[in-house]
This record gives C-alpha cells, sequence and structure tokens, in this order.
C-alpha cells in the first residue's frame, strides 16, 4: 500500500483577489513596493523562500478584492518576469495570466541618468526592454542610457 502524500498551502485560501506567484524571492518585496502594496487597505499575505520545482525558491503575493491592470503586469514583469498572475473568484482560479514582459515601456520607470530630459521636463519616460541572460535591463529612449535591475526604480 502506498502512502499517500498530503499536499498543504503554504499560504491561505484567497476567496476574491489575485495571487502573483513565482517570484523571484529577492524582488518579494520590491515587487510590493512597485505595485504600492503597501499603501492600502485591503488583505496581502505574502510568503518568501517558499519552495519551488522550477525556481528552487520562490516568493508569492496574494492580494484580496484586487485586479491588476495592464501597466501593474508591466511593472510586475520587469522585476519577475516568469511571475504568473491567478485571478481567484469564490475560492476558484477564474483566469490564469503569465506575465510577458513588454517591448517597450512608458511612463513607468524613472531614468537613471541625472542629465535626462525626463527628469527636468515634463515628458514621460520610454523606454525600450533589452534582455541579456534573464536579466532585463531599460534603454531610454532619449538619452540611451541603460537602466539595469539593480538600479531600476519605478515611483
Amino acid at each position: 500500500m502506498m502512502k499517500q502524500e498530503k499536499k498543504r498551502l503554504s499560504v491561505s485560501a484567497l476567496q476574491n483577489g489575485t495571487v502573483i506567484d513565482h517570484i523571484p524571492s529577492k524582488h518579494l518585496f520590491k515587487v510590493i513596493s512597485i505595485l504600492g502594496l503597501n499603501k492600502i487597505s485591503n488583505q496581502i499575505t505574502f510568503g518568501g523562500n517558499l519552495n519551488s520545482e522550477t525556481q528552487g525558491k520562490k516568493a508569492i503575493i496574494k492580494v484580496s478584492e484586487l485586479f491588476f491592470e495592464q501597466d501593474d503586469i508591466n511593472k510586475i514583469a520587469l522585476v519577475a518576469p516568469d511571475a504568473t498572475l491567478n485571478i481567484i473568484k469564490d475560492y476558484e482560479v477564474v483566469e490564469k495570466k503569465v506575465v510577458q514582459v513588454p517591448q517597450s515601456i512608458k511612463g513607468i520607470a524613472k531614468c537613471v541618468n541625472p542629465k535626462c530630459i525626463t527628469n527636468h521636463e515634463d515628458i514621460p519616460t520610454k523606454f525600450n526592454v533589452v534582455t541579456n541572460n534573464d536579466e532585463i535591463s531599460l534603454k531610454c529612449h532619449y538619452c540611451e542610457k541603460i537602466t539595469d535591475q539593480e538600479h531600476l526604480y519605478i515611483p
């Protein structure tokens, strides 16, 4: 007789809202910050350094009664390009979205070049997304300065 393994949830179930899964553990708090989750009153549950068959260690965020727009999904993609979003309604996954890194982004991140026109004029930032060895960088459309993951600032 085979011993039956019990599956256990590391984080409790969500009635309605969004689960952001497969976040690299080291980027958990960056995702919380760029989405402004530290400033909302919705119930938020998060866990880091959870076991993952594909990533080794991962993080997860569950946000009650919140569903993200495309701009927010693009923000997630910049720091967690392999993340998935599960849309939950009545404790069931009704939609699963795989985060896709966009080719370009507008008005989301800040250029690191202090001389860039976007830091002096009322011009929205615009970047081309550059990937190199699974690392995402942003190349400014105006000054062509490249911003790497470590220096990425999303106000």
